[in-house]
């Protein structure tokens, strides 16, 4: 099992970047901790999920996955 960092803007309704796969569940935790501790606001949901896939997540987890593919990486 793999472990996915998703950002996820409540207010434009899709993730904010490519979910970031890890394969420790507590280096993920940390990841998503920093994250929130940078003060991104409240319209923005920081979540990490384990599954097997991204595909699987777009099953089992599709509201973050509604509208389309996430932004390209920069």
């Amino acid at each position: 099992m793999q472990y996915f960092l998703l950002v996820y803007d409540r207010r434009g309704a899709r993730l904010t970047s490519a979910p970031q796969a890890f394969d420790d569940q507590g280096e993920a935790l940390r990841a998503r901790f920093d994250i929130e501790r940078s003060g991104l606001g409240d319209d923005i949901e920081v979540v990490v999920i384990g599954g097997e896939s991204v595909e699987s997540l777009r099953t089992t987890h599709a509201r973050y996955f509604e509208h389309g593919a996430f932004p390209a990486a920069s």
